[in-house]
């Protein structure tokens, strides 16, 4: 599709070898920005096509998993396949893999193979544990790197079971890691010289880095850190609050600045308030009431009030948005950042914009994901190879 804006990565040239949520959003991403990302499938199309919310018996995920990507299909475990692969292996910068060691071998893709055919290849494997470590042949995905990094853990009400969150996080979060190892990685041949090199994803690694924080403010010598619901330990007032009109709103404040104001928003500004809350010490060592008193602040007033009003004193607030919530503020609105996608199988599906915004080259969705081998015949001439 032409345009004037090619974008940031125009030319670089990316094999998809991968296949579900998180490595293939690796590729989806980097053509966002511009990649040509070559999507491989074998006969009868990724699985992917068959999982999740259908629409007329077609994958709404897929459209979304997969933009930006020219669909090939070709059958690996025969010779005239693993020799088509490896004709594109050749002409391309990167290739994205989640596939277990051994079947690469079998197709001639392991990363040795790969390097030995193009020794300027990116290659990135993408697996729960990565390629080394005792765990490092355990199948996994990204719920389990959420549980085994600690994050779940962490997560849920104090008095209750650990939870997982209601959407495929290790899965984003390995696909954002993903991206940043294959940039990295293209600056240090492209600028530096330094040839290709192998990018080990691990899904939970990711998740591990979410709770630096965490880490960091923990001796190991003392209890490990719990769950505390919607609050921190460090710091109040931080919570979700109920409002007068059933809505909720996040509040976090917590510096001694943001605290004095809030104290004068909720009608509690005497010399004694500040005393009680305004230094951190103090009120940390009051958490459970200045936290009580917000919740009951809030309860007293419907959302648009609360926002308004913290707004006004410029303490920290947002609504709790729900999809559709999301779809009507006028802010998402300004800045485009839903779109809905005309797909060929699954009609109009809602995505998300390309992130970050670029002032030059901003990301875009181009295509949503292809049919089964839709552009077979094309990639093979324009590569050059016969299958």
């Amino acid at each position: 599709m032409p345009t004037t804006n090619p974008g940031a990565l125009a030319g670089l040239r990316v094999l998809d070898l991968s296949t579900l949520l998180a490595a293939p959003q690796i590729a989806a991403i980097l053509g966002d920005f511009g990649a040509d990302v070559v999507k491989w499938e074998p006969p009868g199309g990724d699985p992917l096509r068959r999982i999740g919310a259908q629409r007329d018996g077609r994958s709404m995920l897929w459209p979304y998993i997969n933009r930006n990507k020219r669909s090939v299909v070709l059958d690996l475990d025969t010779p005239e396949g693993a020799r088509a692969l490896r004709g594109l292996a050749a002409g391309v910068d990167v290739v994205v893999a989640n596939h277990p060691e051994p079947v690469l071998r079998r197709w001639g893709a392991d990363r040795a193979s790969l390097h030995a055919l193009n020794p300027d290849l990116v290659v990135v494997s993408v697996s729960c544990y990565g390629t080394d470590g005792p765990y490092a042949d355990r199948f996994g995905n990204g719920s389990l790197a959420e549980g085994f990094a600690g994050l779940t853990h962490l997560t849920g009400a104090a008095d209750g079971p650990p939870t997982l969150p209601s959407l495929p996080l290790g899965d984003s979060l390995t696909a954002l890691s993903g991206v940043i190892g294959v940039l990295l990685a293209c600056r240090n041949r492209e600028v530096l010289g330094g040839g290709g090199q192998h990018v080990d994803v691990s899904m939970y690694e990711p998740v591990l880095g979410l709770l630096g924080p965490t880490i960091a403010g923990w001796d190991p010598g003392a209890a490990a850190p719990a769950r505390t619901g919607s609050r921190v330990a460090g710091g109040v007032p931080r919570n979700v609050y109920r409002t007068r009109d059933g809505h909720w709103v996040v509040v976090s404040g917590t510096t001694d600045r943001q605290v004095a104001r809030v104290l004068g928003v909720i009608g509690r500004d005497s010399a004694e308030d500040h005393e009680r809350f305004g230094t951190s010490g103090a009120r940390l060592a009051a958490a459970d009431e200045l936290d009580a008193l917000v919740a009951a602040w809030v309860v007293g007033h419907d959302r648009a009030d609360v926002v308004a009003a913290l707004v006004a004193a410029r303490i920290p607030v947002a609504p709790v948005n729900d999809l559709a919530a999301l779809l009507a503020d006028p802010h998402v609105a300004a800045r485009e950042n839903l779109r809905t996608v005309a797909t060929p199988e699954a009609g109009g599906v809602l995505m998300p914009a390309p992130a970050p915004r670029l002032s030059a080259t901003p990301g875009r969705i181009g295509a949503p994901g292809p049919a089964v081998g839709e552009h077979t015949a094309e990639v093979l001439a324009e590569f050059g190879v016969e299958a």
